[in-house]
Formats: C-alpha cells, structure tokens, sequence
C-alpha cells in the first residue's frame, strides 16, 4: 500500500460485552463477571425471554421487568457475589447446573450481609449455541 492507500478493515473486533457462553462450564463465572457489572439489563442477558427466576419460596419472576426487579434489590447491596459450581450434567441442548453462592461483606447501606445458598438451575443451549437459564432457581430445594 502507498502512503495514499489505507485498510479500512479493523485490526481486532470489539470486545463483545459480558454475556452467555458457549460452553456450559463457564456459565457460572460469566453470571458472576454480570452480577459484578452492576447492571441488571446485563445480568438479564442470561436468561431466555420466558425463564423463570425464583428469588424465593413461593415467589416466581418471568420477563425482563420482574427479573430486573428482583436482581436491582441484590445490587442495591454493592456486595460481590462469588460462585463455585458444584455439578453440571449436560444431556444434548439441556443442563442442570448446582452452583454455590455467597455474597458476604457490608452492604452499602453500612450492614452486615450474609447471603448464600445452593442454586438449582436449568440451562437450555440456544441456537446461537449459548447457555442460558430457563430456570433459575438459587435457594434450590429451599425455594
């Protein structure tokens, strides 16, 4: 190429933002990587458009709105969440994923906070070939 002459095309594509993958054993670390965004609108890139969320017993969440609902009240705290998946059983498009969870710190409000629970959840892979929750369900059994 002469001095005049220039490539257009981008040396490297933008970072894609925090979203689901592709392979079902990182889901747990990309939903943490969301949670830490702070951004509800980002964690809810995790679900199917009609996944459910059940925050707790008796209490179900489905559509965008009612899981940001749910998902705005844990940010307000400002305390990470950290993740370890215990179990992941894949059978074709389907997952069951048994994830530990805390969220332990002092809230932004000046309080102790001690949140934790054993999540069961069931991830559906797209046709995009991503993960995502058509079921979460992070008290599991104690929901």
């Amino acid at each position: 190429m002469g001095m005049t002459d220039f490539d257009e095309t981008p040396r490297h594509a933008p970072a894609d933002p925090i979203g689901p993958v592709t392979d079902p054993t990182a889901h747990a670390a990309a939903f943490r990587a969301a949670f830490a965004s702070g951004s509800s609108a980002v964690i809810d890139r995790f679900y199917e458009p009609g996944a459910l969320l059940i925050p707790g017993r008796g209490e179900s969440r489905s559509g965008q709105a009612e899981r940001a609902s749910a998902y705005d009240h844990l940010l307000g705290f400002g305390v990470p969440m950290l993740t370890e998946t215990r179990h992941l059983h894949v059978a074709g498009d389907i997952a069951l994923s048994i994830v530990d969870w805390s969220m332990r710190g002092t809230a932004r409000q000046g309080f102790p906070l001690d949140l934790h629970g054993v999540s069961a959840d069931v991830l559906r892979r797209g046709s995009d070939g991503r993960w995502r929750y058509v079921i979460d369900n992070p008290f599991g059994t104690t929901a």
